[in-house]
């Protein structure tokens, strides 16, 4: 199956499901990868721009937000063998409680992010796959 069509796939089912399974059930499904397999014929960069693309262009509950797109990437990433792993973070914002970010993390820096600095100014609160070491730095 092509990169183009499992991402699409991952568009539609994925969003949902966020409203839908506690979001460490569903990471853990998302997180999924295939250690043996490495997909060559993906271009993460162009991958990213696509799953953009049809985010912001679906209504409701698929519109984009960070979380939607980090949970799809982080899916479709992780099952084409690479080791990126998906943070969630709160900053505050002022007179606002707080805001949050989801975004993925290759070999510790923010990785397919349009402003990687927007990622730092985060406090992480969580990582997955849960299993990584030292889940408070960030």
């Amino acid at each position: 199956m092509g990169w183009r069509l499992r991402a699409t796939a991952a568009v539609l089912i994925v969003p949902p499901l966020l409203y839908l399974v506690s979001f460490s059930r569903l990471a853990t499904w998302l997180g999924g990868d295939d250690p043996g397999r490495r997909d060559a014929g993906l271009d993460d960069a162009m991958l990213a721009r696509w799953v953009d693309r049809l985010l912001r262009h679906l209504p409701g509950p698929w519109h984009r937000t960070c979380l939607k797109r980090a949970a799809v990437l982080y899916h479709v990433l992780r099952r084409a063998g690479r080791p990126v792993e998906l943070w969630i973070g709160v900053h505050k914002t002022g007179p606002a409680p707080l805001g949050a970010h989801a975004w993925l993390v290759q070999g510790g820096e923010p990785y397919l992010e349009s402003r990687p600095q927007h990622a730092l100014r985060h406090t992480v609160i969580a990582r997955f796959p849960e299993s990584h070491p030292a889940a408070a730095q960030a």
